[in-house]
């Protein structure tokens, strides 16, 4: 485990959007799903018409069977939506290892799993990456008994269920995850969020928002759909 810091580094970019949010539910498109060959141009439409937040999902091809990004796709981001909330996921074997260099190139919050560091560790970890700057969150995989997250929720800024197997984009959404965001919410202060990633869609939504979830993940449901209708899509995320 990285050691503590003593210093108080000046907070990472876009706090506020999931500290203290204008509005909820959240939108976060997953850029898994975006055009690694023009990331950003893919992107700033989102951000210019409605998207609250960026997410980059980080495989390491042990935790979970793919690999996708690293710190340098997070500086990039960073450099071109300077301001903007940027949710790094990090389904990792190994958070600890990662979590400075994704805070040095510019990560708004850090999620790693409860299925790594649960307990005491979990929120050692939370410590840290506060103490660097950033925001904390902790996931939760489908088969996994959410009893530890809810031992822990208090040290996070984030709970995040994930409602796939985490992997691949595309995938079919879990509707009985359901029943771990139902039990995490009540113990939930009004800055902390309850998002739910994997297979989240117009037609998912509205039973995530009804089980208590203010923060939406979504890949292929934007990134799937033409340009123009990108927009259209994250509206009826939202429920309007």
């Amino acid at each position: 485990m990285p050691p503590t810091l003593n210093s108080t580094p000046t907070p990472t970019p876009g706090h506020s959007v999931f500290k203290s949010p204008v509005r909820l539910p959240l939108i976060g498109p997953s850029i898994l799903s975006g055009d690694f060959g023009r990331m950003e141009a893919d992107c700033r439409p989102l951000m210019e018409s409605g998207a609250d937040y960026l997410h980059l999902d980080v495989m390491d091809g042990r935790f979970v069977p793919n690999l996708t990004m690293g710190p340098d796709m997070c500086r990039w981001m960073r450099k071109y939506f300077p301001d903007a909330a940027l949710d790094v996921h990090l389904m990792v074997e190994e958070p600890e290892r990662f979590v400075d260099a994704f805070i040095g190139a510019g990560a708004t919050n850090l999620t790693f799993h409860v299925e790594v560091h649960k307990g005491a560790e979990a929120e050692k970890l939370a410590d840290h990456i506060h103490k660097a700057g950033a925001l904390a969150g902790l996931a939760v995989n489908p088969p996994t008994d959410v009893a530890p997250m809810l031992d822990v929720a208090g040290a996070f800024d984030m709970l995040l269920i994930m409602s796939v197997n985490p992997g691949f984009s595309g995938q079919a959404f879990i509707p009985s995850v359901l029943d771990k965001a139902r039990r995490v919410k009540p113990l939930l202060r009004p800055d902390q969020r309850l998002e739910a990633d994997g297979g989240v869609s117009p037609t998912t939504s509205p039973d995530c928002l009804a089980a208590g979830i203010d923060t939406l993940v979504s890949a292929s449901a934007i990134f799937g759909k033409p340009a123009a209708e990108r927009k259209g899509v994250m509206a009826a995320l939202r429920g309007g």
